[in-house]
């Protein structure tokens, strides 16, 4: 694949370009002088600045569209949609990631250089237009999160869940390599607009093609931790700091989602040969919403039970994925799946904010005993983490509810009613388990010793700002779901 650009080029990459300029120049003061650690208000206003003029670039290249660096990436509405959401969990990250006992100390120039570069590559991964560097931008966000993990304070657990991450995901991207290359044999091309011409007829006549989308698909599951392929998640989130797995939860599945559904665009599920394969994804969807809410259940650790909670939410954006796949009313499905993204990702960043602002060590893990009586010491914070628990559990008005609702109606609309009832079922076990911390907050005494709370001023003011996202997004979720209906017609045209 050989790959030409101009300015024009230039400019619609501008974004991911201001993050790895703002990445370098941290390491690079620290570089000067003499390996000393600087303040770190230092590193973290040059990441600010590089985040927000990334996205005022992205802002100022509303309007254009199309394909560029030779059709190596796509930018379009739903490619601005990704790159907010992701500056969004960035910016988020940040800012737990200063304040956050584990992260704040020796190396924090090196976080802010890791976490701009794997920013970077979940917008590389998510522009993709071409199957290899939908490959480097896989790889360029995982290898980041990989050391990110490992850089933290506590001393044990992160750096076993950096590397059993670091194992699991590289045989993760090996396998998707490898369907990456039968693809190529199959079609002679690994670029999506070309592979978009063929890819029914090669559905239909190939197999060598269908084995490659079954590795490749594989490959792809793993990141956003759908069955059999999610047993990583629990581990990782827990041992990761908390601000990374704000960070990951978020930005990791956003990046993957969006991708997969330009890649479902393609239309080969529509081929007769491809409906066992819709089958099996039915049924991971199943599979994944029962062993996510059921795993949830049995945790005390605040942390793991949001993770195994982000296994079963993995769940129900796989049934807005075959919604938009099987070809009908596709657009339904598209168009729920971006808005579960959009509420998936500010409440992800509001719950594993909480937990970063209730740390007070790195060697400290949130369990439920640790919740009791949090609404007597500190209102504002139980207040944001019960709005944000009842929007993950699907209760209206919150934005988790019309997300929920979107992706459920799309099921039912593609005659996937079986689907639906799961989704709901799984939805009905959650809210036991999202329950219970509201509970401790707020209906039982704290057992603990008279706690003092480490001042974290500006997390808590964006985990307050996003729990006020949740309501407020949830009430006007009308504008926000014609935004996005617009954007997936493109794709799906």
């Amino acid at each position: 694949m050989q790959i030409s650009f101009g300015w024009v080029d230039l400019l619609v990459a501008s974004p991911a370009i201001a993050l790895f300029v703002g990445s370098l120049v941290p390491v690079l003061i620290k570089a000067l002088s003499g390996n000393k650690e600087p303040n770190a208000f230092v590193p973290y206003g040059i990441a600010m600045v590089s985040c927000f003029s990334a996205l005022a670039l992205l802002f100022g290249n509303w309007g254009i569209q199309g394909e560029f660096f030779s059709k190596a990436i796509v930018f379009d509405s739903l490619s601005m949609i990704v790159s907010m959401l992701i500056l969004l969990a960035t910016l988020v990250g940040l800012t737990l990631l200063k304040e956050n006992p584990s992260t704040q100390k020796l190396q924090f120039s090196e976080i802010v250089f890791l976490t701009l570069n794997a920013a970077i590559g979940m917008m590389v991964f998510a522009w993709s237009n071409d199957l290899i560097v939908t490959f480097i931008g896989i790889e360029l966000m995982s290898l980041c999160l990989y050391v990110l993990i490992a850089l933290s304070e506590e001393e044990r657990l992160s750096k076993e869940s950096a590397f059993k991450y670091f194992v699991l995901g590289s045989f993760a991207s090996a396998v998707l390599l490898y369907g990456i290359s039968f693809i190529f044999g199959a079609g002679g091309t690994t670029s999506l607009p070309e592979l978009k011409q063929m890819a029914v007829n090669l559905a239909s006549t190939n197999r060598l093609f269908l084995i490659g989308v079954i590795l490749f698909m594989s490959g792809l599951l793993f990141k956003f931790s759908i069955f059999p392929f999610h047993s990583w998640t629990p581990d990782v989130y827990q041992g990761s700091p908390t601000p990374v797995t704000a960070f990951m939860a978020s930005g990791v599945k956003v990046a993957t989602v969006f991708f997969v559904l330009r890649w479902m665009s393609l239309d080969i599920f529509t081929a007769p040969r491809s409906f066992p394969f819709v089958d099996v994804l039915q049924w991971l969807a199943v599979i994944t919403i029962l062993v996510g809410n059921v795993g949830a259940l049995r945790q005390k650790s605040i942390k793991r039970m949001l993770a195994y909670s982000g296994v079963g939410h993995s769940g129900y954006v796989l049934i807005g994925l075959i919604a938009a796949g099987i070809g009908g009313q596709n657009l339904v499905g598209a168009t729920g799946v971006v808005y579960y993204l959009f509420a998936y990702t500010i409440m992800t960043l509001a719950s594993f904010g909480v937990l970063s602002l209730l740390e007070r060590n790195a060697n400290q893990e949130i369990v439920l005993e640790d919740l009791k009586g949090l609404a007597r010491s500190r209102p504002v914070l139980a207040a944001s983490l019960s709005v944000v628990l009842l929007s993950l559990a699907g209760i209206p008005p919150t934005v988790g509810f019309f997300g929920k609702f979107l992706v459920l109606a799309a099921a039912i609309k593609q005659d996937l009613n079986w689907l639906a009832l799961w989704g709901v079922l799984g939805s009905v076990i959650s809210v036991y388990y999202y329950l219970r911390p509201i509970v401790a907050m707020y209906m039982e005494e704290s057992v603990l010793e008279e706690r003092t709370w480490i001042p974290k001023p500006v997390s808590q003011f964006a985990v307050t700002l996003l729990a006020l996202m949740v309501v407020g997004f949830g009430i006007s979720s009308e504008s926000f779901f014609n935004q996005f209906f617009k954007s997936v017609l493109e794709i799906f045209s």
